[in-house]
């Protein structure tokens, strides 16, 4: 049974040391016997941004949330049309070789990048990308559907309606990513 519970938000103000903290527990969700607390103090005092998170073991869902948080922090330089722009790394649905240029696409454009394609695995990895042929890796979470080939193959379906082709040499890593047997 699937259970979410939101919570109150807490604002603190002592304007004497001209203080604000605020504290917000966004939900507490428990599905299937997993527990997980989200809670967020936004304080003045503070110099930095952290984040921790405490669990008794690794899971899943813990390595979806470090792949969203690395997800902020990375940007790629492509070209297009001559001229240089940053993209972030949560806009990239996948990225493919092509005639010894590699290609980065979003859901709206084709963009290409200087990097070869072993450097944005090294840069993407941590955030949720998976190589799946020699020539292509796909974002993990912007995969709507799979289906197996007779040769042992996946196609997969992303979420902009592409298909594209997991080699065999790849197939298992995916599925085991993904969860699927």
């Amino acid at each position: 049974m699937h259970r979410l519970r939101h919570f109150m938000q807490e604002n603190v103000q002592d304007t004497s040391r001209g203080l604000a903290r605020k504290t917000i527990l966004c939900y507490d969700k428990h599905k299937r016997g997993d527990h997980v607390k989200i809670s967020m103090q936004i304080d003045g005092a503070y110099e930095d941004t952290e984040i921790l998170i405490r669990s008794p073991k690794l899971t899943p869902e813990l390595e979806q949330i470090l792949a969203a948080l690395h997800l902020l922090e990375r940007k790629i330089t492509v070209t297009n049309g001559g001229e240089t722009a940053f993209l972030d790394a949560a806009e990239i649905v996948y990225a493919e070789s092509v005639d010894r240029k590699t290609f980065v696409y979003t859901q709206s454009a084709c963009h290409e990048t200087k990097l070869r394609l072993y450097e944005l695995e090294e840069l993407l990895a941590p955030c949720g990308f998976l190589r799946i042929s020699k020539s292509c890796l796909v974002q993990v979470k912007m995969i709507r559907s799979l289906r197996t080939e007779l040769d042992r193959r996946l196609r997969l379906t992303l979420e902009t309606g592409e298909q594209i082709i997991v080699s065999r040499q790849y197939a298992d890593a995916l599925k085991q990513k993904l969860g699927v047997k």
